[in-house]
Protein backbone atom coordinates (compact mmCIF):
# COMPACT_ATOMS: atom_id res chain seq x y z
CA UNK A 1 0.00 0.00 0.00
CA UNK A 2 1.44 3.21 -1.05
CA UNK A 3 0.38 6.03 1.35
CA UNK A 4 1.76 9.95 1.05
CA UNK A 5 4.62 11.51 2.71
CA UNK A 6 5.23 14.75 4.53
CA UNK A 7 6.33 17.62 2.69
CA UNK A 8 10.13 17.67 1.57
CA UNK A 9 12.66 20.14 2.21
CA UNK A 10 13.59 21.42 -0.56
CA UNK A 11 9.62 22.11 -1.92
CA UNK A 12 9.70 25.61 -2.31
CA UNK A 13 6.35 25.69 -4.34
CA UNK A 14 4.28 25.43 -6.72
CA UNK A 15 2.90 26.39 -10.63
CA UNK A 16 0.07 26.35 -12.98
CA UNK A 17 1.46 25.52 -16.59
CA UNK A 18 -0.16 24.72 -19.98
CA UNK A 19 1.21 21.89 -22.29
CA UNK A 20 0.77 22.01 -25.74
CA UNK A 21 0.57 18.43 -26.62
CA UNK A 22 0.67 19.05 -30.35
CA UNK A 23 4.07 21.55 -30.18
CA UNK A 24 5.33 20.15 -26.61
CA UNK A 25 5.90 22.99 -25.14
CA UNK A 26 5.44 24.01 -21.75
CA UNK A 27 5.04 27.46 -20.43
CA UNK A 28 4.51 28.30 -17.12
CA UNK A 29 1.41 30.70 -16.57
CA UNK A 30 1.21 31.45 -12.67
CA UNK A 31 3.68 31.05 -9.87
CA UNK A 32 2.25 33.82 -7.36
CA UNK A 33 -0.39 35.94 -7.15
CA UNK A 34 -0.35 39.63 -5.57
CA UNK A 35 3.30 38.89 -4.83
CA UNK A 36 2.73 35.83 -2.83
CA UNK A 37 4.19 32.19 -3.89
CA UNK A 38 1.54 29.59 -5.18
CA UNK A 39 2.05 26.59 -2.65
CA UNK A 40 0.52 23.31 -3.99
CA UNK A 41 -1.57 24.23 -6.54
CA UNK A 42 -3.98 20.95 -6.71
CA UNK A 43 -7.21 20.98 -8.74
CA UNK A 44 -9.16 23.25 -11.46
CA UNK A 45 -12.39 23.17 -13.15
CA UNK A 46 -12.73 25.89 -16.57
CA UNK A 47 -15.74 27.81 -16.56
CA UNK A 48 -18.03 28.92 -19.66
CA UNK A 49 -16.20 32.23 -20.07
CA UNK A 50 -13.14 29.60 -20.48
CA UNK A 51 -11.22 30.52 -17.50
CA UNK A 52 -11.11 28.50 -14.64
CA UNK A 53 -11.23 27.94 -10.71
CA UNK A 54 -8.68 26.24 -8.83
CA UNK A 55 -7.49 25.42 -5.84
CA UNK A 56 -4.05 25.85 -4.15
CA UNK A 57 -4.18 22.51 -1.38
CA UNK A 58 -1.16 24.56 0.68
CA UNK A 59 1.22 21.86 2.78
CA UNK A 60 2.61 20.72 5.95
CA UNK A 61 5.78 21.58 7.71
CA UNK A 62 7.59 20.32 10.29
CA UNK A 63 6.52 23.61 12.26
CA UNK A 64 2.66 23.25 11.05
CA UNK A 65 0.22 23.79 8.41
CA UNK A 66 0.82 26.15 5.34
CA UNK A 67 -3.13 27.11 4.99
CA UNK A 68 -4.53 26.97 1.25
CA UNK A 69 -6.52 29.23 -1.14
CA UNK A 70 -9.39 29.35 -3.53
CA UNK A 71 -8.66 30.98 -7.16
CA UNK A 72 -10.00 32.08 -10.41
CA UNK A 73 -7.32 32.66 -13.41
CA UNK A 74 -6.92 32.99 -16.99
CA UNK A 75 -5.82 30.47 -19.96
CA UNK A 76 -3.62 33.23 -20.94
CA UNK A 77 -1.24 34.13 -17.93
CA UNK A 78 -3.31 37.84 -17.86
CA UNK A 79 -4.86 37.38 -14.84
CA UNK A 80 -5.34 35.36 -11.31
CA UNK A 81 -7.12 36.64 -8.09
CA UNK A 82 -7.06 35.02 -4.86
CA UNK A 83 -10.92 34.92 -3.99
CA UNK A 84 -10.94 33.07 -0.59
CA UNK A 85 -8.07 32.33 1.69
CA UNK A 86 -6.85 30.78 4.74
CA UNK A 87 -8.43 27.63 4.08
CA UNK A 88 -6.98 24.48 6.25
CA UNK A 89 -6.87 21.98 2.88
CA UNK A 90 -8.97 22.74 -0.40
CA UNK A 91 -8.71 20.13 -2.70
CA UNK A 92 -10.85 19.02 -5.12
CA UNK A 93 -12.98 21.87 -6.95
CA UNK A 94 -15.82 21.77 -9.59
CA UNK A 95 -18.87 24.00 -10.64
CA UNK A 96 -22.74 23.76 -10.00
CA UNK A 97 -24.67 23.31 -13.52
CA UNK A 98 -25.21 26.44 -13.79
CA UNK A 99 -22.40 27.86 -12.35
CA UNK A 100 -23.37 29.80 -9.31
CA UNK A 101 -21.78 28.27 -7.21
CA UNK A 102 -18.28 26.81 -6.70
CA UNK A 103 -17.58 23.93 -4.40
CA UNK A 104 -13.97 23.01 -2.67
CA UNK A 105 -13.67 19.96 -0.64
CA UNK A 106 -11.34 20.28 2.58
CA UNK A 107 -9.00 17.44 2.75
CA UNK A 108 -8.18 17.44 6.59
CA UNK A 109 -11.58 18.75 7.55
CA UNK A 110 -13.50 16.17 5.84
CA UNK A 111 -16.21 18.88 4.43
CA UNK A 112 -17.26 19.79 1.74
CA UNK A 113 -17.41 23.93 0.95
CA UNK A 114 -19.90 26.37 -1.49
CA UNK A 115 -18.94 29.65 -2.21
CA UNK A 116 -21.86 31.75 -3.94
CA UNK A 117 -20.33 33.14 -7.38
CA UNK A 118 -21.37 37.01 -8.21
CA UNK A 119 -19.82 37.19 -11.51
CA UNK A 120 -17.69 34.81 -13.57
CA UNK A 121 -14.30 34.58 -11.53
CA UNK A 122 -15.68 36.62 -8.48
CA UNK A 123 -16.78 35.27 -5.42
CA UNK A 124 -19.67 37.12 -3.27
CA UNK A 125 -18.77 38.57 0.64
CA UNK A 126 -18.07 35.46 2.93
CA UNK A 127 -20.82 34.45 5.14
CA UNK A 128 -20.07 36.18 8.51
CA UNK A 129 -16.94 34.36 9.92
CA UNK A 130 -16.73 31.34 7.52
CA UNK A 131 -14.92 31.55 4.14
CA UNK A 132 -18.21 30.01 2.76
CA UNK A 133 -21.40 27.67 3.27
CA UNK A 134 -20.69 24.52 4.96
CA UNK A 135 -22.42 21.30 3.11
CA UNK A 136 -21.42 18.89 5.19
CA UNK A 137 -19.27 17.96 7.63
CA UNK A 138 -18.43 13.80 7.65
CA UNK A 139 -18.74 12.28 10.53
CA UNK A 140 -15.62 10.91 12.48
CA UNK A 141 -11.83 10.86 10.71
CA UNK A 142 -13.02 11.05 6.93
CA UNK A 143 -10.68 12.80 4.47
CA UNK A 144 -11.95 14.54 0.97
CA UNK A 145 -9.90 14.66 -2.24
CA UNK A 146 -11.00 15.42 -5.79
CA UNK A 147 -14.42 15.84 -6.93
CA UNK A 148 -16.56 15.71 -9.83
CA UNK A 149 -20.11 17.34 -10.10
CA UNK A 150 -23.50 15.26 -11.31
CA UNK A 151 -25.70 16.54 -13.98
CA UNK A 152 -28.45 16.64 -11.37
CA UNK A 153 -26.07 18.73 -8.98
CA UNK A 154 -24.67 15.92 -6.48
CA UNK A 155 -20.97 16.49 -6.32
CA UNK A 156 -19.24 13.51 -5.97
CA UNK A 157 -16.02 13.30 -3.88
CA UNK A 158 -12.96 10.75 -3.43
CA UNK A 159 -13.06 9.98 -0.17
CA UNK A 160 -10.09 8.62 2.07
CA UNK A 161 -9.64 6.50 4.98
CA UNK A 162 -13.73 5.44 4.53
CA UNK A 163 -12.42 4.42 0.84
CA UNK A 164 -14.72 5.09 -2.09
CA UNK A 165 -17.12 8.28 -3.29
CA UNK A 166 -19.43 10.11 -1.43
CA UNK A 167 -22.17 11.86 -2.75
CA UNK A 168 -23.15 15.36 -1.22
CA UNK A 169 -26.57 16.91 -1.83
CA UNK A 170 -26.57 20.84 -0.84
CA UNK A 171 -28.86 19.97 1.95
CA UNK A 172 -26.10 18.16 3.30
CA UNK A 173 -27.26 14.57 2.64
CA UNK A 174 -24.72 12.31 1.69
CA UNK A 175 -24.60 8.58 0.09
CA UNK A 176 -21.41 6.71 0.10
CA UNK A 177 -20.17 4.29 -2.51
CA UNK A 178 -17.42 2.11 -0.93
CA UNK A 179 -14.01 1.09 -2.86
CA UNK A 180 -11.47 -1.42 -2.13
CA UNK A 181 -8.69 1.25 -1.49
CA UNK A 182 -8.18 3.28 1.78
CA UNK A 183 -6.68 6.14 -0.44
CA UNK A 184 -9.13 7.21 -3.04
CA UNK A 185 -8.07 10.09 -4.70
CA UNK A 186 -10.35 11.05 -7.92
CA UNK A 187 -13.37 10.68 -10.16
CA UNK A 188 -14.48 11.50 -13.74
CA UNK A 189 -17.80 11.06 -15.89
CA UNK A 190 -17.70 9.90 -19.58
CA UNK A 191 -19.26 7.65 -21.92
CA UNK A 192 -21.95 8.25 -24.65
CA UNK A 193 -24.64 9.04 -21.66
CA UNK A 194 -22.00 10.23 -18.65
CA UNK A 195 -23.13 7.15 -16.64
CA UNK A 196 -19.07 5.96 -16.94
CA UNK A 197 -17.39 6.59 -13.64
CA UNK A 198 -13.01 6.44 -13.69
CA UNK A 199 -12.17 6.49 -10.63
CA UNK A 200 -8.37 6.43 -8.95
CA UNK A 201 -7.35 4.19 -6.23
CA UNK A 202 -3.82 5.70 -4.86
CA UNK A 203 -3.03 3.21 -1.91
CA UNK A 204 -3.39 0.20 -4.87
CA UNK A 205 -2.19 2.16 -7.63
CA UNK A 206 -5.50 0.90 -9.83
CA UNK A 207 -7.56 2.63 -11.94
CA UNK A 208 -11.03 1.80 -11.70
CA UNK A 209 -14.45 1.88 -14.34
CA UNK A 210 -17.93 1.62 -12.91
CA UNK A 211 -21.29 2.32 -14.25
CA UNK A 212 -22.35 5.51 -12.30
CA UNK A 213 -26.61 5.23 -11.12
CA UNK A 214 -26.61 8.85 -12.67
CA UNK A 215 -24.94 11.09 -15.53
CA UNK A 216 -22.11 13.07 -14.84
CA UNK A 217 -22.15 17.11 -15.73
CA UNK A 218 -19.87 17.41 -19.11
CA UNK A 219 -17.42 20.01 -18.82
CA UNK A 220 -17.11 22.90 -20.22
CA UNK A 221 -14.35 21.88 -22.98
CA UNK A 222 -13.62 18.60 -24.28
CA UNK A 223 -11.01 16.76 -26.14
Amino acid sequence: MTVPGPTPPSHVGGMIQRYDLSTGKLTTLYSECDGRRLIGPNDLVFDKQGGFWFTDHGCSTPEGRKFGALYYAKINGSHISRQRDHIISPNGVGLSPDETTVYAADTQLGRLWAFDIVEPGVLGPAPGFAPGRVVKNLEGYQLLDSLAVEAGGKICVATIINGGITAFDEDGSVEHYPLPDLIVTNICFGGPDMTTAWITASATGKLFKATWPRPGLKLNFNA
